[in-house]
């Protein structure tokens, strides 16, 4: 399975952090393999949960001066390792990254400027080619009990019923800042319910329905040709993902949403210092949770 991260915007909201130091590497908790907290950067727990719902091959979207950086972090670095043997304490998680890693294979595309997040996702298109993929955003991630749970759900979904497309989506109170999307209830997916999609609308004025998009996906092969389209059509200098998917659905494609809930999964993003301050507190009370209920077994 392809899967593909966006690594490329500018995080402006989290200016001065995001002058020198990208917002995807904002830590966030997570239950140790001791029990113990420990602290991974966001982009790291995405990683962890895309490999965890079957992906082989990722794309990393990057600024090409970040590109080193990202590149260096994915990487396996057994001389940091021998460095370090002395302390085998401080390395247990980090081996468990890396054999994560040695599960994957990495490849870096580049996004010279900041011209939207369909733009980033285009220009994966010659390596993820006619082959469906997974799409995460790097800067959040769903906090959930089993990581990767709602990835998987999404891609089996997209595969049993050959549809182009599966959206994560949440209820959020102010769509108007949000890709919204409306639809008809389908079948519930385990413990998802289900949205048939029938529109979407990026930050629309007068938003028709409370369902949001978070920037989780999967999809099948026409998003980038819709995408390619879009950017004909209409020659903005941003090409919004949202716009891709209102191309599919308007020539004839299907898409579905699987609707979370604080019962099954909350979206979190570290876009924002509000963002990244509720983010940092639900995923230590997650990792709390998980120790405390480790230690009772």
């Amino acid at each position: 399975m392809h899967a593909v991260i966006t690594l490329a915007g500018e995080g402006t909201r989290m200016l001065p952090w995001s002058r020198g130091l990208r917002k995807e590497f904002l830590p966030l908790y997570d239950r140790g393999t001791n029990g113990s907290l420990v602290l991974k950067p966001v982009a790291h727990l995405v990683v962890e949960s895309l490999v965890g719902a079957g992906a082989q091959l990722v794309t990393i979207v990057v600024q090409p001066r970040d590109a080193g950086f990202v590149q260096n972090y994915f990487t396996i670095d057994h001389n940091f390792l021998n460095r370090h043997k002395r302390h085998p304490d401080r390395l247990v998680e980090t081996r468990r990254f890396y054999r994560t890693l040695d599960e994957v294979r990495f490849v870096f595309t580049s996004q010279p400027r900041p011209a939207g997040f369909g733009d980033a996702v285009l220009r994966t298109q010659g390596v993820v080619g006619h082959n469906p993929f997974l799409l995460h955003a790097g800067d959040g991630i769903v906090v959930e009990r089993h990581r990767g749970a709602a990835l998987r759900a999404m891609s089996e979904l997209r595969e049993r019923e050959n549809l182009d497309a599966v959206v994560l989506a949440r209820r959020v109170k102010n769509p108007r800042h949000y890709g919204v999307m409306e639809g008809r209830p389908g079948k519930k997916v385990g413990e998802y319910p289900r949205l048939d999609v029938t529109r979407m609308v990026e930050k629309p004025d007068r938003p028709r329905s409370h369902w949001a998009a978070a920037a989780v996906y999967t999809f099948g092969p026409r998003l980038f040709p819709a995408l390619e389209a879009v950017r004909k059509e209409k020659r903005s200098p941003e090409l919004e993902l949202t716009d891709g998917i209102q191309k599919m659905i308007s020539d004839g494609g299907r898409v579905a949403a699987l609707l979370i809930s604080p019962r099954t999964g909350t979206w979190r993003s570290v876009g924002s210092p509000e963002g990244y301050g509720h983010a940092l507190a639900q995923t230590r009370r997650e990792a709390e949770r998980a120790a405390g209920a480790a230690r009772n077994d």
